[in-house]
């Protein structure tokens, strides 16, 4: 039988098809699974989906994201850039080891701001980084309410 992956590709295919698909054991040897009848009715045309994952991670690795508490101090920073006409638009993206909330002044332009979160990196540099524009990281730190204050409005010293 073969196992669905986390991310794969799969196709679709007939149950003789599939009885001709080889196992993932080289006992097998003929790599038949069984008798042409299936006890479904001679001759009957039955489809299966067959996943085969290209996901080379371990099932065990979790995904990368941003976990409520983490999202919801992000989601509440871009709703008060918002308000403040800084910022307009923002995109999420992910990969095996980090995740991005991204924020754009203008849709059409690159990202102002990537807010990255790197668990691999959490007990060397700390977990979140803010890359600027041009690829430039401009705060690190393990602690993202800490790393947000970048954001805020710089008060002006009266002397």
């Amino acid at each position: 039988m073969q196992e669905v992956g986390r991310s794969g590709m799969s196709e679709v295919v007939t149950l003789q098809q599939f009885r001709r698909l080889p196992e993932d054991s080289a006992s097998h040897g003929s790599g038949h699974h069984g008798s042409a009848h299936d006890g479904a009715g001679q001759g009957a045309d039955v489809k299966l989906i067959v996943a085969r994952s290209t996901d080379p991670r371990p099932a065990s690795e979790p995904a990368v994201f941003f976990d409520r508490r983490e999202f919801n101090l992000i989601l509440n920073l871009y709703a008060r850039m918002v308000g403040m006409g800084e910022w307009r638009d923002y995109a999420i993206g992910h990969d095996r080891e980090s995740c991005s909330f991204a924020v754009f002044r203008r849709t059409a332009d690159g990202a102002l701001y990537r807010i990255v979160k790197t668990p691999k990196l959490a007990r060397k540099q700390g977990a979140f980084a803010i890359i600027a524009q041009g690829g430039r990281i401009v705060r690190r730190g393990k602690e993202l309410a800490v790393m947000l204050r970048f954001f805020e409005p710089k008060r002006d010293a009266t002397l």
